[in-house]
């Protein structure tokens, strides 16, 4: 529905480049699932219909990922944000793609752990 579907030229350009120097191309609209189910459906309906999917988490890239070149549809995967489950015995946090470094950090505030910049080994849900 609307709250989670935009066509709107601010939106779709904001979803349109990230922090690199490439100039914007913006999807021909935004989608902010909220469920790894959305996510399968919407992907499957894209896949069907041939239309290309770009994936939006916070556009602080540099590598101008989120540019859609050639139009299509925008996942904004930013409320897609729970931390499901946190292992303190093997060091491993299983987490939605819409989930922050820093919100990972206030959520391991008092554990002895952080998640630092740059980490390696990470892998999505």
């Amino acid at each position: 529905g609307a709250p989670n579907v935009s066509t709107a030229t601010a939106v779709r350009e904001q979803h349109g480049h990230d922090e690199s120097m490439h100039p914007c191309a913006p999807p021909d609209v935004v989608v902010w699932p909220q469920a790894v189910e959305q996510v399968q459906e919407l992907a499957a309906l894209c896949h069907r219909c041939r239309v290309p999917m770009v994936p939006f988490g916070t556009g602080t890239g540099l590598e101008g990922g989120v540019n859609a070149v050639q139009g299509g549809v925008c996942f904004d995967l930013s409320r897609m944000d729970a931390i499901t489950e946190l292992s303190l015995e093997d060091f491993s946090v299983t987490v939605e793609p819409g989930v922050t470094r820093k919100a990972l950090n206030k959520h391991l505030r008092g554990t002895g752990l952080w998640f630092p910049v740059g980490t390696v080994g990470t892998r999505g849900v």
